[in-house]
């Protein structure tokens, strides 16, 4: 065998070593998700499909699955929407604007983000009891974007520094504001960016497990990564179909928003880093 014959097969084998290994624990979840029986891998035991499990979680109306998917998904929009629409200003400010210490300001960005979130939880459990706002979605939103914000600013920052200053000069000249050029000159050649990052900041409070554990009492806000935590609790024990056919269900959004928009993703993360 030749040399490129065997460096193709060795790639070829490491990439489905790999892909077979971050995949394994999904292709289980799923199995066990539509398995009539969640111990199904013994070898006494047949394996037959069923839907009773998804039927259960859907319709249950003790596991509370429904609303959990409602806040899950309005509390990952608003904070998504609200971190990307102040990191674009700051972005635009940090690209644009003659301000000092540009640097030391990302520096501290950054170093923002590298506290770990369990050493705040404590002040911000405080600081949400005594605004009243406990198990409510703004409890959740303001934390997932200001988590998020420092990712969301670096990543805009590389971004908008890609983009000719002259563009939005010229708008300034026209008689738009700071505000006008930003809007209808850079967010436009932005967008690939601008929708990269709010991917990924859904994605991010969509999946957050420990504020909404300790910020949320019930189903008014809580959201599906914590439900889904408690279905032993609602059950008296530990239902595995219904567990697995939630996190089936709850991961389907996800990956379908990573499979679709995955080019943009990607052009919109690299793209930014590129000098054209």
């Amino acid at each position: 065998m030749s040399e490129r014959r065997m460096r193709r097969l060795l790639l070829g084998l490491g990439i489905l070593g790999t892909a077979g290994f971050c995949l394994a624990p999904l292709v289980v979840m799923v199995a066990t998700g539509l398995a009539s029986r969640p111990d199904f891998l013994r070898a006494d035991v047949p394996f037959a499909l069923t839907l009773d499990h998804v039927r259960s979680v859907l319709t249950d109306p003790t596991a509370h699955f429904l609303a959990y998917v409602r806040n899950s998904l309005v509390v990952a929009a608003l904070s998504a929407s609200l971190a990307v629409a102040v990191a674009s200003l700051a972005a635009y400010a940090l690209t644009r604007l003659p301000l000092p210490g540009k640097a030391a300001v990302l520096v501290a960005v950054l170093a923002l983000s590298m506290f770990p979130p369990v050493s705040l939880l404590g002040f911000l459990f405080r600081a949400m009891a005594q605004l009243g706002w406990i198990n409510t979605h703004q409890a959740l939103v303001f934390p997932y974007a200001a988590w998020t914000l420092p990712l969301a600013v670096w990543v805009l920052v590389s971004y908008f520094a890609s983009i000719p200053r002259e563009l939005d000069q010229a708008a300034l000249v026209d008689g738009c504001t700071r505000l006008q050029a930003l809007r209808h000159v850079v967010l436009p050649l932005a967008a690939p960016g601008v929708f990269s990052t709010l991917l990924l900041a859904f994605i991010f409070a969509f999946n957050e497990f420990l504020f909404a554990l300790m910020l949320t009492t019930d189903h008014a806000a809580r959201t599906l990564p914590v439900g889904i935590a408690l279905f032993e609790g609602l059950h008296g024990q530990v239902p595995w179909g219904e567990i697995m056919a939630a996190a089936t269900v709850t991961t389907l959004p996800v990956v379908l928003l990573t499979l679709v928009f995955q080019r943009r993703m990607v052009q919109g993360l690299t793209r930014g880093a590129v000098k054209e």
